[in-house]
This record gives C-alpha cells, sequence and structure tokens, in this order.
C-alpha cells in the first residue's frame, strides 16, 4: 500500500457532515484514539474517524444488553450495510452518516474493507461467550478484532515511497494491533469478569493458579496474580516491538499517530506492570496530560527515530 498523492475533488456539505458527526463519536468515545488521529492531515483524520465510528457501532452490538440471537442479527444487518458500502451503493444522500462518511473514505483510500467482516466475526465470538484455551487461540480472536484495525488503518496511512521492507507493513501493523488488544485485555480484567468474560487464555490462568477467575478487588486466594501480568506484559512487549517496526514504513504524521496510540498504551502497560493487582480495583488509564506528552514525542518524531535506530541495529 504505497501512499500516493491524487487531486481529490472537494467533499460535498452531505459528506463533510458525515465525517462532523464521525469525528464527534471518536472524540467523545475514543479518547485514547483521537489523540493520535488529530496528528493527522485532515482527509486522513476523517477517513479514520469514519472507520473507527462504523467499527464502535459494531462494538456497541456486542457490548449491549440485547438477547444473542437479536445482536447476532444486528451484526448481519451491520454487515449487509457493509457490503452495500463496498458494492459502491452507499451515496450522499443515504440517511446514515456512518456508512456516507465510510464510503467516501473507501472511494478516497484503499481500505481493505474485510477487516471490518473480520471485526464483526470477533464480536460474534464475544456474542457467543467463547473461551480460550491458548496463545493461539486468543490470537485468532485478537486478529479479528484489533490486527483488523490495524490493517485497516493502513489501508488510510499508505506506506512511504521506497520503504525498505514495506510489503511487511501489513503484518507489522496487525501485530501492533494484538499488542493493543492483550493491553486492552489485560487493563479490563475486572470490567470483562463482572460481565462474564474472560479473554485471557486457560493455560495461562491455571499455570499462574488463576483459573478461578477475578471477582472481586483482590486476587483469587493463592494464586500468583503478579506472575500472570508479568507473563502476559513480556508478551505484549515483545508484540510492540515487532509491531513497532511499522513506523519507519510510514510518512512523518502518520508514523507520529501511530507511535502516539501505541505509545499511551506502552505506558498503560508500564502502569500495570508496576501494580498488577490495579487492574482488580478498577479501569487504569492515563492522566490527559501524560497522553498529550506522548502525542507531541509522536509528532516530534522522537519515539519514531528510537524505533527506526533499533530497527536498523536488528538489521545490521
Amino acid at each position: 500500500m504505497i501512499r500516493t498523492v491524487e487531486s481529490q475533488p472537494p467533499a460535498s456539505a452531505p459528506v463533510l457532515a458525515a465525517y462532523s458527526y464521525c469525528e464527534t463519536v471518536t472524540g467523545q468515545q475514543a479518547r485514547n484514539f483521537a489523540y493520535g488521529i488529530r496528528l493527522l492531515p485532515t482527509p486522513e483524520r476523517r477517513a479514520m474517524s469514519a472507520l473507527y465510528a462504523f467499527s464502535r457501532r459494531v462494538d456497541d452490538i456486542g457490548d449491549g444488553a440485547l438477547p444473542a440471537d437479536v445482536k447476532v442479527a444486528r451484526l448481519e444487518d451491520t454487515r449487509a450495510l457493509l457490503s452495500r458500502i463496498r458494492d459502491g451503493a452507499v451515496d450522499e444522500d443515504d440517511t446514515d452518516p456512518v456508512a456516507v462518511a465510510l464510503a467516501h473514505a473507501a472511494r478516497r483510500f484503499p481500505i481493505p474493507l474485510g477487516g471490518l467482516d473480520e471485526l464483526i466475526d470477533g464480536v460474534r465470538m464475544d456474542v457467543r461467550g467463547e473461551t480460550y484455551e491458548t496463545w493461539d487461540d486468543l490470537k485468532v480472536y485478537c486478529r479479528c478484532v484489533a490486527g483488523a484495525i490495524g490493517r485497516l488503518s493502513l489501508g488510510v496511512f499508505g506506506t512511504e515511497p521506497g520503504a525498505r521492507g514495506a510489503e511487511r507493513a501489513p503484518e507489522y501493523a496487525d501485530t501492533l494491533g494484538l499488542a493493543l488488544q492483550l493491553t486492552n485485555i489485560l487493563r479490563d480484567i475486572r470490567e470483562d469478569a463482572e460481565g462474564g468474560r474472560t479473554y485471557l487464555p486457560a493455560d495461562d490462568l491455571a499455570k499462574f493458579g488463576c483459573s478461578a477467575g477475578f471477582s472481586g478487588p483482590t486476587p483469587p486466594e493463592g494464586s500468583d496474580f503478579a506472575g500472570l501480568v508479568h507473563f502476559e506484559v513480556r508478551r505484549a512487549r515483545a508484540l510492540f516491538a515487532e509491531g513497532y517496526r511499522l513506523l519507519p514504513l510510514l510518512d512523518r504524521r502518520s508514523g507520529a499517530c501511530v507511535a502516539a496510540m501505541a505509545g499511551i498504551y506502552r505506558r498503560l502497560l508500564d502502569r500495570i506492570e508496576r501494580e498488577p493487582e490495579a487492574v482488580l480495583r478498577g479501569r487504569v488509564s492515563l492522566p490527559g496530560r501524560e497522553k498529550a506528552y506522548v502525542a507531541v514525542r509522536g509528532l516530534s518524531g522522537l519515539d519514531t527515530r528510537n524505533v527506526t535506530r533499533r530497527t536498523v541495529r536488528r538489521r545490521a
């Protein structure tokens, strides 16, 4: 996916209104994501907001209080809408602003919309209440709900012409998505448990005496909960290290966007590592000023340059 610069006709008023709606949804419901995409040029920022708004709709169906059969029906309705977008059957007069914005973005950028089908598949796994025996099992889910988002985003970012190793960019984007999702799973252990969901692999839970689950603000009696968290943190760090190889393949502002979003999650991972039991007491988060600092580092190129140096050393 090489970045190309082509002249585009200005977006119409209905399309701009649709993008504005998506940006509002993104700003209100995805603060970590919003910190990153604000670093992008306007067309890319709008396209990313459209992707987020559609993805948010899918996630909200899965997280809602409706019966499972109703959720499945709504997910399939959303898949049908995605097919209409893919087939060019949504125009600017459509009454669904998310569909209008995503259809416009898909015409402007080579977005692999099949990734949104994968997201729907992943949310269907949630609706079925699937659990995961091994990390390889969990990776299938993570690739659907997060790796696919990385590959979709790469369709908006593109890669720099002449970037060495650009053919592996989708692989790195997918891996970075896995790193973000595993961080999310660690952060949300208590919240997911209260909703009856367990994502960490059963093999890992058994290894650290945590098979009984997480029903309160303290670890299961006799468990090595800190050991479990540190084990998963190491796995996430290895995924981040591999996924960060995407950054040198992107232009400055796209790289800054990815560095900012990934940097926020890496700092969350640092907090979780320092105090594992904090995730059982509530959601671990970063204050706004720290997120802003990470965004500034990304825009200044500090994180991208650091990753580039590490990548060069590994290749040498």
